[in-house]
C-alpha cells in the first residue's frame, strides 16, 4: 500500500477560539502515523459551522487531493453539532459499513453511542470518516475501522492488486 496522505480536522468552537487545548486531534495522528503508516499532510480546527467544514473538506480533497480525512468533534446531539450535516454535503458516496461497524463497537462500551450521528463516505478518491470529539472514543472507533482502511485506501485508487492484496 502506497503511504496515504491524510488530514485531520478538528471541528470546535472552543478549540478554534483558543479556549481549548485539541486532545483528540493529536491522537488520531498518533495512531495514523503509527498504526497505518500514513502522512499527516494538513490539521486544522474549525468552528461548529457547516460552511468552515464544507469548505476545508472540500480544499482538502479537490484542490489538495488528500487520500484520507478524519474529523473529530461535531457528531453529537447538541444543537451546535453540525460535522454530520457537512460532511454529507461534500461527500458523493456514503460508507455506512464503516460507520456500522463503530457503532456496533462502540455500544459495546456505552449505551451512549446510539447518540453519535457519525457519517463516512467517499469524494473523489478520497475517503472522508467522523469520529467522536473524544480521545477515548476517537481511539476506540480507529481502533475498528483500522484493519479495512488499507484496503479501502487501495480500492480509492483504483490499484489493480487491491482485489488480491488484502
Amino acid at each position: 500500500m502506497v503511504q496515504p496522505r491524510v488530514g485531520i480536522l478538528t471541528v470546535s468552537d472552543r478549540g478554534s477560539s483558543g479556549e481549548y487545548k485539541d486532545r483528540s486531534g493529536p491522537v488520531i495522528r498518533k495512531i495514523v502515523e503509527e498504526r497505518l503508516n500514513g502522512l499527516v499532510e494538513q490539521t486544522e480546527i474549525v468552528p461548529d459551522e457547516i460552511q468552515a467544514i464544507k469548505d476545508t473538506l472540500l480544499t482538502w480533497v479537490d484542490k489538495n487531493r488528500l487520500d484520507l480525512i478524519f474529523t473529530t468533534g461535531g457528531t453529537g446531539f447538541a444543537p451546535r453539532d453540525v460535522t454530520p450535516e457537512a460532511t454529507r454535503l461534500v461527500i458523493h458516496k456514503e460508507a455506512p459499513g464503516l460507520v456500522f461497524a463503530m457503532l456496533r463497537d462502540s455500544l459495546a462500551v456505552t449505551p451512549h453511542a446510539m447518540l453519535s450521528r457519525m457519517v463516512a463516505g467517499i469524494r473523489e478518491q478520497t475517503l472522508i470518516v467522523n469520529l467522536p470529539g473524544s480521545p477515548k472514543a476517537v481511539r476506540e472507533n480507529l481502533e475498528t475501522i483500522l484493519p479495512a482502511l488499507p484496503h479501502a485506501l487501495d480500492l480509492l485508487r483504483d490499484d489493480p492488486a487491491a482485489e488480491h492484496n488484502h
